[in-house]
């Protein structure tokens, strides 16, 4: 234990290089502060895209098609196709890894205002789907309901609205529940009006987009059995990559296009995307580590230095405790602790400013978000408990490893060639 007159010293010897010791104390606050910042905002970014994914299916895929790039059977490289609702029940059928399989088709309308109520116009995506789309992509279902199978089997002109649509074609308050749109000529009865639960967005945002029965889309606007587009989920435990090949395999089979064309059929895999977001965030981590120790460890430097100077400045005082018998450890103690005292004071104060402006950032995020909307890409940023606690214990470590040197410097001091020291 160290009396109050050991704390005196500690402080007294410090405050003579007042000047040098803030320098050197800054490199180290500097460290500290930008490690916590960096891993807080790494931590926001990552929170903020999460979040904005979280509930959509990662166990998923998307299909669609693109002209072959290779000759096959009899046809040219660049043939246009396209899948169709007999691919769909044969795939089905033919792959048993599948848990959950929707088609999805797009409007494709050249006029621009292709949304009409009354005086009011608008342009807006136009998606024929399934009741199933939203076991993938789920939706916050605000007012009514969502497509259902009786609408597929009776090919019902009804509609669910994206939020945005409603504030756009509805007076506020006014209720959109069982009015009419015309969309491309066609009238279609509003049943629903639905926010998305992601910010995954597959041909325009959900918010804007308008989804009508996916067989009332064949039907309706001379689309015949086509099928622009497959979303599907594998069962537990199977990788989708595999259940990914096999849908391929199955539907070239059918087209007569060759099975090493991967041009023919474009797709993105959910599940690889996210595992290359977890090696991204974890990459992020280890350069937010490996930049903020460097700058701290810059500081650390520092304070090693000013410590040499310090010690230098005081041989006359070592060499007088040396001389009456002070013990090795009782200077080695004296050395690191004033060491351990200029960095541990310095990371204090960086790491609070650090963890008060992440909160302060947090408070400002917060009070722009008032809707319950999830479009923000950056949200909570945080340090972990963990974090900080490495943090601390880094500034000890670096506190003793400053001090180090500057203490077998002082126990290489001599008591009578430093009685000698002017």
């Amino acid at each position: 234990m160290f009396d109050l007159d050991r704390w005196n010293e500690i402080w007294h010897a410090l405050a003579k290089n007042k000047v040098r010791s803030l320098l050197t104390a800054f490199g180290v606050f500097w460290g500290i502060f930008m490690l916590i910042v960096m891993s807080g905002a790494s931590n926001g970014l990552k929170n903020g895209i999460v979040e904005g994914v979280a509930k959509f299916a990662t166990n998923s895929a998307f299909l669609w098609t693109d002209r072959t790039g290779e000759p096959y059977k009899g046809f040219k490289r660049g043939r246009y196709w396209n899948m169709n609702s007999d691919d769909l029940e044969y795939v089905k059928t033919h792959v048993t890894e599948i848990e959950h399989i929707t088609p999805k088709n797009f409007g494709r309308f050249n006029d621009a205002a292709n949304v009409l109520r009354g005086k009011l116009t608008g342009s807006y995506n136009v998606k024929g789907d399934y009741p199933d789309y939203v076991l993938i992509d789920p939706v916050n279902v605000l007012k009514g309901r969502w497509i259902n199978e009786m609408d597929i089997r009776e090919k019902r002109k009804v509609c669910v609205i994206g939020e945005k649509v409603y504030e756009t074609m509805f007076e506020k308050d006014e209720e959109p529940l069982g009015e009419y749109l015309k969309i491309s000529g066609v009238y279609y009865q509003v049943v629903g009006v639905i926010r998305p639960e992601t910010r995954v967005n597959i041909n325009g945002r959900t918010e804007e987009s308008i989804f009508i029965p996916f067989t009332t889309m064949q039907q309706t606007y001379n689309m015949g059995n086509q099928v622009h587009f497959l979303a599907f989920t594998a069962k537990p435990g199977v990788p989708v990559s595999v259940v990914e090949d096999k849908i391929k395999s199955a539907i070239k089979k059918r087209h007569s296009i060759a099975p090493t064309d991967e041009q023919a059929i474009r797709s993105v895999n959910i599940e690889k995307q996210f595992q290359q977001m977890s090696g991204l965030f974890t990459g992020i981590a280890i350069l937010t580590w490996i930049v903020g120790i460097g700058t701290l460890m810059a500081g650390v430097i520092g304070v090693s230095n000013i410590m040499l100077v310090i010690v230098r400045e005081r041989t006359k005082e070592i060499g007088v405790q040396r001389a009456l018998g002070a013990k090795p450890r009782t200077i080695i103690s004296q050395i690191m602790l004033e060491s351990v005292v200029l960095t541990t004071v310095a990371g204090y104060i960086g790491l609070s400013l650090g963890v008060g402006l992440l909160e302060l950032v947090n408070k400002v995020l917060e009070s722009q978000q008032t809707d319950g909307s999830n479009e923000m890409f950056f949200r909570h940023p945080e340090v972990n408990l963990s974090i900080a606690l490495a943090a601390l214990a880094v500034l000890v470590v670096a506190g003793l490893f400053a001090g180090s040197i500057p203490a077998k410097r002082a126990l290489s001091i001599k008591p009578i060639e430093a009685l000698r020291e002017e």
